[in-house]
């Protein structure tokens, strides 16, 4: 599991992060909010890749790494990475629905996606890679079900992307946050190494990535 980023990061950097842990914070529809903003939750595979690909949206305020999906309080990237938390790598995204809509950010999350790969995403493997969509209300749910549904009639397959109500979301170890732009070359190197854009491209051709395409 992601291999090639493991071999970018220098081994005392990766042995000192992975002993540390999340930062606690549980229900997220509990959690502070900047006035007037709104969030939603989406995994799709490396949260390095979702957290810098939402980041690029005008309207999204924060984009935060970290797990959901679970049933291990406060886990750590070793534990979630190493399966049996049943967490999957997530984003919650903050964002004003006054600028962009939880529907754009749907159509977003669609294109930066392979939504017919359920047992993880692009190079990295596992059930903690899985893409989801972790809805906060029954708006959400009903939104991402009908937008799942156009996916799945535009390309006549079943899609393999799961939609669930969220639970406790758990914000990754300070070092997976602003990953990309704490670490570009690294990053970089990471994401064309698991052909992530090419595969998108392959799916969506000039849609692809959304805004960031």
């Amino acid at each position: 599991m992601r291999a090639l980023a493991l071999l970018l990061v220098p081994f005392a950097l990766t042995a000192a992060a992975c002993g540390q842990e999340a930062r606690p914070a549980g229900d997220p529809t509990a959690a502070d909010l900047p006035e007037g903003a709104a969030q939603a939750i989406f995994a799709s595979g490396c949260f390095w890749c979702t957290e810098a690909d939402f980041e690029k949206l005008d309207g999204v305020v924060e984009a935060v790494s970290g797990y959901t999906g679970g049933h291990v309080d406060n886990p750590t990237y070793r534990q979630v990475t190493g399966g049996g938390t049943g967490h999957h790598e997530a984003v919650r995204v903050i964002y004003d629905p006054d600028a962009v809509g939880y529907a754009a950010l749907l159509d977003h999350y669609w294109r930066n996606v392979d939504p017919f790969d359920g047992g993880g995403q692009f190079c990295d493997r596992g059930p903690s890679y899985a893409p989801a969509i972790f809805t906060l209300d029954e708006d959400q749910a009903d939104a991402a079900r009908a937008s799942r549904d156009r996916v799945s009639a535009r390309f006549d397959r079943e899609i393999a992307v799961d939609i669930e109500p969220a639970g406790d979301f758990w914000p990754a170890e300070d070092y997976h946050q602003d990953y990309a732009e704490k670490n570009p070359l690294r990053y970089s190197r990471y994401r064309l190494g698991c052909r992530r854009d090419q595969r998108l491209r392959e799916i969506w051709g000039d849609e692809a990535l959304g805004a960031n395409g």
